[in-house]
């Protein structure tokens, strides 16, 4: 998932048509046709004819409000943009000036997130098989009906998906999908003023193991739901031919009055999201550089046990998230975040948990 303000978009059409159009076809499409039909243990049966009518597509971004800034990113059926939008767009009325250290403001930011997580379970996946209610989960009004859930002083005692405003019948189940960490993500910006946020996959580590040409295969499949229906009721990102599975890829620009003044991103799994999420909110309110964002404690809440990143500040925020009934669990948190600000001059950010590099001239 790539995310461009228009100066580079017509620059990446043009390398994503003809690079997937001379990748797919002659002896790279055979070769890899091949590995995959006699794979050891698992063959599978893509087909020559499967890559030929492969067509890459461009989506729309979908922005939502957050302090007077516009959060865009990826649409469906990528999650993130959606589900980071969700997530600041219900916290927006709520004062988190106190900080990462102040459990009361991480009870807020986890509940959004968990209220975010149950919209993102029941309504999105690829919009071309099935209608996703963009535009209604990032409405503002919805949001803020949302929003006033977290008015109280401890956990949910449970969420639900809500209802977003919509012109076809909401009738999907939950899903369920593992989603598995083997991401990438760099942003750039360029002296022409060119922003790039971009997030790339192959799902697993080292994706399907197999090789054709020094590229790993993707194993992508994971991200659909194993289960087509629950109840009767089908599911919007179950499998199907030719569908796309739903990803937590967040690459993202913020733009103030629509010129771009943050680019970020990570890899992740769907705890993408909230890396995202809380390094937005540890810059625009927190009021870190956003080294500071990037490098902030993790605490990550996306189905109802809150993670808190082992070794660090975040595991101080244990006892209290406890005794407002959230499950805590403390783990490694190893986001990938790279994060540029824009302003009078170009600022980097480089996560320490992994591989990365601030560079410019």
């Amino acid at each position: 998932d790539t995310l461009v303000n228009d100066a580079y978009a017509d620059t990446l059409k043009i390398i994503a048509f003809g690079g997937v159009e001379k990748f797919y076809t002659g002896e790279i499409a055979r070769d890899i046709v091949d590995v995959v039909q006699n794979a050891p243990g698992n063959p599978g049966v893509l087909s020559t004819l499967d890559l030929s009518i492969y067509a890459v597509k461009e989506r729309a971004p979908v922005c939502a409000v957050f302090r007077a800034h516009d959060v865009c990113g990826m649409g469906p059926p990528s999650s993130g943009a959606l589900t980071v939008g969700q997530i600041l767009g219900t916290l927006d009325s709520y004062d988190l000036s106190a900080g990462p250290d102040d459990p009361d403001v991480r009870r807020l930011i986890g509940d959004a997130a968990r209220l975010a997580f149950a919209d993102r379970g029941r309504y999105i996946a690829d919009s071309d098989y099935v209608p996703v209610p963009t535009k209604g989960l990032v409405d503002p009004a919805y949001l803020a009906q949302r929003g006033k859930l977290l008015a109280g002083d401890s956990a949910l005692e449970a969420v639900a998906p809500g209802a977003p405003d919509f012109d076809h019948a909401l009738n999907w189940a939950d899903d369920t999908s593992p989603e598995f960490p083997s991401t990438s993500h760099f942003v750039i910006v360029d002296a022409q003023g060119n922003v790039a946020s971009m997030t790339t996959t192959i799902e697993n580590g080292f994706g399907s193991r197999l090789m054709v040409r020094g590229f790993l295969m993707n194993n992508e499949l994971t991200d659909f739901s194993f289960r087509s229906h629950r109840d009767g009721v089908p599911i919007a990102n179950r499998v199907a031919p030719g569908k796309r599975p739903r990803s937590s890829m967040a690459p993202t620009i913020v733009m103030k009055d629509g010129v771009p003044v943050l680019a970020i991103g990570s890899p992740g799994g769907s705890r993408i999201i909230g890396y995202v999420a809380e390094s937005i909110i540890a810059h625009l309110d927190w009021g870190m550089d956003v080294q500071q964002a990037v490098s902030v404690p993790h605490a990550v809440n996306r189905f109802g046990t809150y993670d808190v990143e082992k070794g660090t500040a975040a595991e101080m925020l244990t006892e209290a998230l406890n005794g407002m009934g959230f499950d805590v669990n403390s783990r490694a948190l190893t986001s990938g975040l790279h994060a540029i600000a824009i302003g009078g001059g170009l600022e980097g950010g480089a996560d320490p948990r992994r591989e990365g590099i601030v560079m410019g001239r």
